[in-house]
Formats: C-alpha cells, structure tokens, sequence
C-alpha cells in the first residue's frame, strides 16, 4: 500500500513512522508519505485559507489550495482522482471507521488521506476532490492529523507480515472472526494475585473448552445470548 497524508504539519508523522508496526510496514515496501500542500499554494506567503462566505467564525480550508496540491502531486486534475485512488477527506461528519472499514482500506493499493484544518474545506473539494469522508467518532478535533493517524493505525496492522504473527489480527474486537463481538478477556503471570486467579479453564491446556470460553467471553461482553 501507497499511503499519502495532505497535511499542513508532516512533522507529525515522523513519529508515527517510527511505531513498529508502522516500521515493519515501511520495510516491508508499503509508504506512509506526507505533502504539505502549504508548499504548493498559489497564494502569497503560503496561505492556505479563508473567511467563509456568509460569515461566521474561524477560516476554511480552500479549494484552489487543495487543487494545486492535488495536482503537484499526482500530475492530474483532481476531479479523476476518485477514479484512479481512493480519496478521502477527515471529516466528523464521514463514515464511522470500525474494523470492517479499516478492513476494506487494508485491501486498497493507493490511499490519499486529506487533514484539515481551521473549520474545515471548502464544500467543493468534497463534493470533486474525494471518494468518500471518514471519521474516527462523532467529536471535532483541531486537525485530521490524528485522525490520519488513527485510520492508518488500524489499516497497516491487518497488512500481512506487519505484525510479526498475522493471528494477532484476525481474532480482534468487532473483528469477523469473534461475529463482530469485543474480544475476551486476557490474563497473564501471576496465576493468583490478591487473590484474583485466572480462570481454571485457562489453565487446563484444554485447547477446545479455552476457545469455548473465550467464544463466550466475547458474546458476553457485547450483551448477546450465551449459548
């Protein structure tokens, strides 16, 4: 996977590049590229933004910003772009990532993520410029920054080989291996603590009755009939 991030501050995503999973896809030939699209305004003094029409609070993200930026980095004009990759603008109002969505993008080769900024883009680089918006909940933040982070975060561990074992993926919370249900529960060393004590199923070395328990667990914990 080719992934571009349109951001005024690639600075942000130095560490993100760093997380392992993130390295491992690095050196696996997968990118995690960013473009400052302040670096190719047209507009004096790398402004980036405007008043919006009508009125109101805060500044707006502009189209012709957008475009130029667009444009630079793929040699195209942005409106083919949704035909050729998939586009998608950081919005609080887009489609709500989960783990099937996060699913879909992992199979996608070319990715473009666009991060705002201020209140926002100009309406018309979503309606032209994209494929679909995203969210990562219903809240604003300041940026899409960290929400660019959050999407590619889920997308690059279900990569294969990304996380050492590719099992770690596969049975995940809201995953389609556990029927969409939260993951069970996890113990470790020290068998009793306080008094608390794992399970006994756990310790049996009973590979059936502990993936059993575990289906249950999961069915459990998302309020769903035990069987």
């Amino acid at each position: 996977m080719n992934a571009d991030v349109f951001t005024l501050f690639p600075q942000w995503f130095d560490w993100f590049r760093t997380q392992r999973h993130v390295e491992n896809a690095l050196a696996q030939g997968h990118s995690v590229d960013t473009v400052d699209f302040r670096s190719s305004t047209p507009l004096n003094w790398g402004q980036v933004d405007d008043a919006p029409f009508g009125g109101g609070a805060g500044m707006v993200l502009r189209v012709d910003v957008m475009e130029a930026a667009l444009r630079e980095r793929y040699g195209v004009d942005p409106v083919e772009l949704p035909s050729r990759r998939r586009v998608i603008a950081l919005t609080p109002i887009g489609r709500v990532l989960d783990d099937a969505l996060a699913t879909e993008l992992a199979a996608e080769p070319e990715l473009t993520l666009l991060c705002g900024r201020y209140e926002g883009f100009d309406e018309r680089i979503l309606e032209h410029f994209v494929t679909e918006q995203v969210s990562i909940g219903r809240y604003v933040l300041a940026g899409g920054e960290l929400a660019a982070m959050v999407v590619l975060d889920a997308v690059l561990r279900k990569l294969p080989g990304v996380l050492g074992d590719d099992h770690s993926a596969i049975e995940e919370s809201f995953s389609d291996a556990l029927e969409g249900a939260p993951e069970y529960p996890h113990y470790t060393r020290p068998a009793d603590w306080r008094g608390w004590v794992v399970p006994d199923v756990l310790l049996s070395g009973h590979h059936a009755r502990v993936d059993e328990w575990r289906r249950e667990q999961s069915r459990k914990r998302a309020g769903g009939p035990l069987p």
